[in-house]
């Protein structure tokens, strides 16, 4: 079954398997993961026991479900898994394979009775599977940016998205509204909350310093980006909220303490975000890899934000202005959204006028996310037209489509090895993979069949 977002199906099998385990719920367009993984990572560092959900999952099925710092263990997967499909088949609720997923994921927490979980709402939010957890289980929900995506499921506007995300928040329970971008979220938020009986509770803003590592050593918080200091305030809102508001199920105050956050915050990993790889090229130079799973116009927007601000610093901290930028990409298929849309904040690169830029492109399919087939890539066709348009002097390499997606990754990385290898002396070179976090997810394979790590 694909997606069909209903809560009746859950709702009848919820009261067999009964779940109690403390719980903060995320949801937003973008940013939504990075603060779940924050206030997982605080949270572990209080020396609590943490499970934590998130959707997609990257490389496996299991590492969307994790439990103290472990994906879950395949044994206690499949059990809790099965368990799942055979009171769906009993009952003929005729689950989706999300709701198959997110219920197998609460289970295994309620079993392995973790202290507290940070789930991440799969898509929308008021009907999406997550908010089945029972209001009592409830200690905060956190709403991150919203913008526009998945309007076929979720609304044509930011306005009607927004009411749907804000329909986690829960009678009593506070409610954090992140940093927006669109004006007209907040008035909606504030209904929707309003209407239930929850509380808002601002995002904590946090500002930016230069910063110099001879002086102030490594920076504190491994997250690239300056879109990333808008969720690290928005999860210490949850974590203040957590103090603030007490819960009966949930005793945290002794636990956290200024030292505690502090370190939570330096552990935070998040792979698949701004994240840096270097992979070894053919001619024993390296290639350096971002990889980001942007895959919507406001993700693209912030992804080459980022590009921009980087290589203007490296214009500026050393004599190189000449750099190729190698894009690796590939789009899921989702109307009303248009690869054009995706990647027009992205290409070309908004680069200073004394950077000189050659910029390629290679475009590729990713391979089919386990457990969800109605995803697909944008055809090779479609998104090498669209990249051709985008930047009309650039060379773009297409894959054969007759080929897996995974040899096509390949290939195309040994494409951008050429590049590297054909690069002027003192030229620089980044490679940008990105549009989608099942390629992200094809690359971290390609990366474990090397043996490299994520």
């Amino acid at each position: 079954m694909s997606v069909d977002l209903n809560l009746s199906r859950l709702a009848k099998l919820l009261p067999q398997f009964p779940y109690t385990r403390p719980t903060l719920h995320v949801a937003g367009t973008n940013g939504k993961g990075s603060v779940a993984s924050i206030l997982y990572s605080i949270l572990r560092s209080s020396s609590l026991s943490v499970g934590r959900y998130n959707s997609p999952h990257l490389v496996s099925i299991y590492d969307c479900i994790v439990v103290n710092d472990e994906p879950v263990d395949p044994t206690s997967y499949v059990i809790a898994r099965a368990d799942v499909e055979k009171a769906d088949r009993e009952e003929e609720t005729k689950l989706t394979s999300f709701e198959i997923l997110t219920l197998t994921a609460l289970l295994v927490f309620q079993r392995a009775m973790v202290d507290v979980v940070v789930l991440e709402v799969g898509m929308g939010g008021r009907l999406d599977a997550t908010n089945i957890v029972p209001d009592p289980t409830i200690l905060a929900s956190v709403l991150t940016s919203v913008d526009l995506d998945h309007q076929a499921f979720l609304g044509n506007t930011v306005s009607a998205i927004a009411k749907e995300k804000a329909g986690i928040a829960r009678a009593g329970k506070p409610f954090i509204l992140g940093p927006q971008k669109h004006t007209d979220v907040e008035d909606v938020v504030k209904q929707v909350v309003s209407q239930v009986g929850g509380e808002i509770l601002r995002s904590v803003p946090i500002g930016k310093r230069d910063w110099d590592e001879d002086v102030d050593g490594p920076p504190p918080f491994p997250l690239h980006g300056e879109h990333q200091l808008d969720n690290l305030g928005a999860a210490l809102a949850a974590i203040s909220a957590l103090l603030t508001h007490p819960q009966p199920n949930f005793k945290l105050q002794s636990h956290i303490t200024p030292q505690v956050v502090a370190q939570g915050i330096k552990e935070t990993r998040w792979p698949g975000r701004l994240s840096f790889h270097v992979v070894p090229a053919s001619d024993n130079r390296s290639l350096v890899v971002l990889a980001d799973g942007a895959h919507n116009p406001a993700s693209s927007a912030t992804l080459g934000a980022y590009v921009t601000e980087l290589l203007s610093s490296l214009s500026t901290s050393s004599s190189q202005t000449r750099i190729t930028i190698t894009y690796i990409l590939a789009l899921s298929h989702s109307p009303p959204k248009t690869p054009l849309q995706t990647l027009l904040p992205l290409l070309p690169p908004k680069l200073n006028s004394n950077i000189r830029a050659a910029v390629e492109v290679a475009v590729l399919r990713f391979s089919p996310p386990e457990g969800m087939p109605w995803v697909k890539s944008v055809s090779l066709q479609e998104l090498a037209g669209v990249v051709r348009q985008l930047v009309p002097r650039g060379d773009v390499w297409v894959a054969d489509d007759d080929e897996d997606p995974s040899q096509q990754l390949e290939k195309a990385v040994e494409w951008a090895g050429t590049t590297r290898r054909n690069a002027e002396e003192g030229e620089g070179h980044l490679v940008v993979l990105a549009g989608s976090l099942y390629l992200v997810a094809d690359f971290y394979r390609l990366l474990a069949r090397k043996g490299l790590s994520p």
